[in-house]
């Protein structure tokens, strides 16, 4: 059995159609399932309605956590743990979490990263600005102090965190390279955490970077287990992550196409026939 490679679209970007329309439209698309940020003030209600058109159109959601930001750490914990605990009533197959804040201690952080790993859940925590896993330098600390934390790797923060494509940092790279679950195949540029577009020549260099890491992902994983399953969500932004044109709010590409090219290059770079190893047939539970 081949590596599986599953292919998630994010619900960002998407939230003004109704549930049963974005995931017909995924389905169409020849996405796996759905990236949701699920915010503390979700209702059970909205939960349920995503479970159930996702079951319908044979996808499977993956819930994103992403925001607790009180700077109260006791607040902050709490809050985390419920997120999780609410979370896990649907028995998902793994949680990319926004974990921490990046001015939290080492030690706080760790507390949080400890409580996902209690929850019962398997927990990816992502590469992200404003979090504790803002830089590569920073991250990578982590990574040699908690073996068995696991990442998602969004490295279009680290590039414009470092304001460069890190080709200085190669040690820390590897390291999350080698930790990495889940990918966000965003561009980034040292500028910026999202390039315009990244089907247009000025934009190639950009590409090719990260294309590189994300091989460097696909070829460990390869290496690692004959049944090794890798998960990607290309997650090309709305504004403001999209550039908009001053003044007529237009924006520059579309955010849709965008990351249809982003998930069909990869799926042809790395020869995926979109073959589910589950089914997506769990009902939301009563809550």
């Amino acid at each position: 059995m081949a590596l599986q490679v599953l292919f998630f679209c994010p619900r960002w970007g998407s939230e003004h159609l109704p549930w049963e329309d974005f995931c017909r439209n995924v389905k169409q698309e020849g996405y796996d399932g759905i990236e949701y940020a699920i915010a503390s003030d979700t209702t059970p209600k909205e939960l349920d309605t995503a479970w159930n058109a996702a079951v319908k159109n044979s996808l499977v959601i993956l819930p994103q956590h992403f925001d607790t930001y009180t700077a109260n750490f006791t607040e902050h914990y709490d809050l985390y743990c419920n997120w999780l605990l609410r979370i896990r009533a649907y028995k998902p197959f793994k949680v990319n979490s926004q974990t921490g804040k990046d001015f939290f201690s080492f030690e706080q952080n760790k507390v949080l990263i400890e409580a996902a790993a209690a929850s019962g859940i398997p927990v990816v925590h992502e590469t992200h600005r404003n979090k504790f896993s803002f830089a590569a330098h920073i991250t990578k600390a982590y990574l040699e102090k908690i073996p068995g934390l696991r990442l998602t790797l969004d490295a279009s923060h680290w590039v414009n965190v470092a304001e460069s494509f890190l080709d200085d940092q190669p040690s820390a790279m590897q390291l999350a390279i080698e930790r990495t679950d889940h990918i966000h195949a965003r561009v980034g540029y040292p500028e910026g955490p999202q390039v315009p577009d990244p089907r247009a020549a000025e934009w190639q260099e950009a590409l090719n970077k990260h294309l590189n890491w994300w091989d460097q992902v696909m070829l460990l994983k390869e290496q690692q287990s004959p049944n090794a399953q890798l998960t990607i969500s290309p997650e090309f932004g709305p504004f403001p992550y999209m550039v908009h044109i001053p003044a007529t709010g237009r924006p520059v590409a579309d955010q849709w196409e965008v990351n249809s090219f982003i998930m069909h290059l990869l799926k042809n770079r790395y020869n995926q026939k979109n073959e589910m190893p589950f089914k997506a047939s769990m009902a939301p539970p009563a809550l």
